[in-house]
């Protein structure tokens, strides 16, 4: 892809390979995105007539409901079950007719809570892939999926900013790098809502500085200004501006001292005044705390509470009516972003399927779980060539419980799987690498890594040894440390004592440390790798595919390392006494203090002068590129320009390869800004010998690069472009080396 937008993809060429199957099953025709039989509509039902717009079909209903049908919108439950009256005490009148059914479902791994469905590699590896197209693909598989299964409104994706290794829900994540997070969540968003055959609304979530687990619901991310814009809203910008999803969900925490879905100034001055954002905002479950704050919650831009009516009940609507509080056409405003929205995204016109089917998950879904396996790992270390494994060794170790569908003290390769989504049977690695291996003539034996003297033994007795380090993690814990889990770094070191040609698959969530880092020969970072784990791991050792992941986060030597190791104030965060640990009973505010500022991810790293395990952007191929023949066009600009980044790649190696090249820019001294930062990027896929021309174009009328190239400038409360000289470097990692510039002056 030469240019880095994926702003209204070209879904015929992207998505020719993931076209539905389900049409005719399900007894509906389309014709993209309308109904081809909508001619004719029921005469109470005037908002059924699909000449009219979104805006004036959403009108219309209003028009047509009384103030408490008005209010049934503003909760999940009341909106989502027409004829049902009562929610958790609370009583409505049944809504107006020819309102759909709908259903949520979290997902950002897949269709959560459902059997029947695929298991797709955990977003980080989605976001490794560097492949804009592939989380696209996943978004239409995620779409038909859900429909199919009766759901229609997808909880996904989600972003965040990876101001810790420690927080539960990286790899739920996609990157520390606001626009490599906000072009993947985009593509992602546009792959579940222009899936016309099977209507969805995408919801990105969860907004906004939600980092971390511990305290989630009474905490407080304290940031000052220029940090939020740069680091944490905008990668939800360049989501809504690159995919337009029809709903943001507001996190648990606060954001300086106010609620997430209570917070004007996040909802209302940034999501919806600066970034353009015209859907509905949803809490968390359970992450409405007032209908009476200043402002109302309500008036701040919160449109719907999860859930069950708690706080926005009849009751207290009508309560905050009378006491002149809110006013009618705060309830109108959010009734309409909610109905606009379902009934632009064909929820209206094509309802779910009576019943759901049983098997969701395709041969195609199947093939794209894999692909995208195989496309988010990342080659860590090769030393002396060991991979990909030639020579047809005689004999091959593999050790770890999670290579293996049997469990070993509770973990197998379901473990690793996925985040939440039904994997009961993945292909284990096990036996893809003795249905691979045994093409060769090559014999495995297995040890799970129980008992560290039996697992030394195993590998001393192999040609090679493949050895399995995993961890867990996920929502609602934090972890406590970067150490892989079960023991797993001394089953490592064990391992490689034993074997000096060791090579480690690692199957994590996130950053590790690796103190045996130096004792092993390979390192093939797989992830959470979903349902065809063991087969994309096969793939990978024997160079049936060629790695081409580049890692999306920083990987630290140490946690000490890591940007809020410098204070308990800045993670986990702390009380008024000063202390870390929450009292019994207590519901005092934990105080997060973002004192890192901008400085977080590879800008930390950067303007420490820390020196990383692996930088963000690395990934190691089976073959080597060579970059030559940068040059930046125009080398003077007054900001209104299209900047052209040109350069030529070789691939110099012996076998095909895919290099993720990566361009990045240092803004002029007087910005303040701590390093680099990326600007772009461009999948290439070279023959041995090959050479391609690239280039990657940044334009001032695409905010997802157009921002990149300024700076939030707090005298001014707005975006800036300063006037003096950027360097533009590119190559295969942040640790760049090609370097050319070019100059900003703004005349008088």
């Amino acid at each position: 892809m030469k240019r880095i937008q994926v702003k209204r993809i070209n879904r015929a060429r992207l998505a020719a390979s993931m076209s539905a199957v389900i049409v005719a099953a399900l007894g509906f025709a389309i014709v993209r995105g309308t109904v081809a039989t909508a001619a004719s509509f029921p005469a109470e039902c005037p908002w059924m007539d699909t000449s009219l717009s979104a805006d004036q079909r959403a009108r219309v209903l209003l028009d047509h409901s009384t103030l408490d049908q008005k209010t049934r919108w503003l909760d999940e439950q009341a909106a989502n079950t027409p004829t049902q009256t009562s929610f958790g005490g609370s009583v409505y009148p049944v809504q107006v007719p020819c309102t759909p059914t709908i259903i949520y479902t979290d997902g950002p791994y897949g269709v959560t809570g459902q059997t029947g469905v695929t298991a797709f590699p955990a977003p980080i590896s989605q976001a490794a892939s560097f492949d804009l197209s592939t989380s696209l693909h996943k978004g239409e598989a995620v779409s038909t999926e859900a429909f199919t299964k009766r759901r229609n409104v997808i909880l996904a994706p989600g972003v965040a900013s990876g101001r810790t290794p420690l927080s539960g829900r990286t790899p739920e994540y996609f990157s520390e790098d606001p626009l490599l997070a906000g072009l993947m969540a985009g593509a992602n968003i546009s792959g579940i809502q222009e899936h016309d055959d099977t209507p969805t609304v995408a919801v990105l979530k969860h907004y906004v500085a939600n980092e971390q687990e511990l305290d989630r619901q009474r905490s407080s991310s304290n940031i000052d200004t220029r940090t939020m814009q740069e680091i944490y809203t905008l990668p939800f910008g360049i989501a809504v501006a690159e995919g337009d999803p029809g709903g943001v969900m507001c996190s648990y925490n606060q954001v300086n001292g106010v609620y997430a879905c209570e917070n004007k100034a996040t909802l209302t001055d940034i999501l919806r005044d600066e970034y353009g954002f015209s859907g509905y905002v949803v809490t968390d479950f359970g992450a409405t705390h007032s209908l009476t704050s200043n402002p109302p919650s309500l008036v701040a831009g919160l449109d719907q509470e999860l859930n069950r009516p708690r706080f926005w009940t009849p009751t207290t609507l009508h309560a905050a009516l009378a006491a002149g509080t809110i006013t009618e056409a705060d309830i109108d405003q959010a009734a309409f972003r909610v109905v606009r929205t379902m009934i632009r995204q064909g929820l209206f016109d094509i309802p779910l399927p009576a019943t759901g089917v049983t098997d969701a998950s395709t041969p195609a879904h199947q093939a794209l779980a894999l692909d995208m396996a195989v496309k988010g790992s990342v080659l860590l270390r090769n030393e002396g060539a060991l991979l990909p494994l030639g020579g047809h060794p005689r004999s091959i170790a593999v050790i770890g419980p999670t290579a293996s569908n049997t469990p070993t003290n509770g973990i197998s390769a379901r473990t690793v799987c996925d985040g939440g989504v039904s994997c009961p049977n993945p292909v284990a690695a096990i036996d893809a690498i003795t249905a691979r291996a045994a093409a060769d003539g090559s014999t495995v034996m297995f040890n799970n890594g129980a008992d560290l003297d039996s697992a030394a033994a195993t590998a001393a007795a192999a040609d090679v040894t493949i050895v399995f380090g995993y961890n867990t993690q996920g929502e609602f814990n934090d972890r406590t440390n970067l150490a892989l889990a079960g023991n797993g770094d001394a089953l490592i070191s064990a391992v490689a004592a034993a074997n000096p040609r060791t090579v480690v698959v690692l199957q994590n969530g996130g950053p590790v440390e690796m103190p045996w880092l130096s004792s092993v020969r390979s390192v093939l970072e797989v992830w959470y790798a979903g349902v065809n784990q063991g087969t994309a791991i096969a793939q990978l050792l024997w160079g049936d595919a060629n790695p081409s992941g580049r890692l999306p986060v920083t990987f630290p030597k140490s946690l000490a390392d890591t940007p809020t190791a410098e204070s308990p104030g800045q993670y986990p965060g702390v009380f008024a006494d000063g202390t870390t640990v929450r009292p019994p009973g207590s519901i005092e505010i934990r105080q997060v203090n973002y004192a890192e500022g901008l400085e977080v991810g590879y800008r930390w790293y950067a303007s420490q002068g820390i020196e990383p395990l692996f930088p963000f952007g690395f990934g190691l191929s089976y073959t080597t590129f060579q970059y030559s023949k940068l040059q930046i066009t125009p080398t003077t600009t007054d900001g209104g320009k299209e900047i052209r980044i040109r350069f030529t790649l070789t691939n110099t190696g012996a076998v095909a390869g895919t290099e993720v090249a990566q361009a990045y820019v240092t803004l002029p001294n007087s910005t303040g800004e701590p390093s680099k930062r990326l600007v772009g990027w461009s999948n290439v896929a070279l023959q041995p010998g090959e050479t391609k021309h690239v280039e990657i174009t940044l334009s001032a009328s695409d905010l997802a690069t157009r921002h990149l190239l300024q700076y939030w400038n707090n005298g001014t409360g707005a975006w800036s472009t300063a006037d003096g000289s950027y360097t533009i470097t590119v190559g295969g990692s942040f640790n760049t080396s090609l370097a050319d510039t070019f100059t900003v002056h703004h005349s008088g």
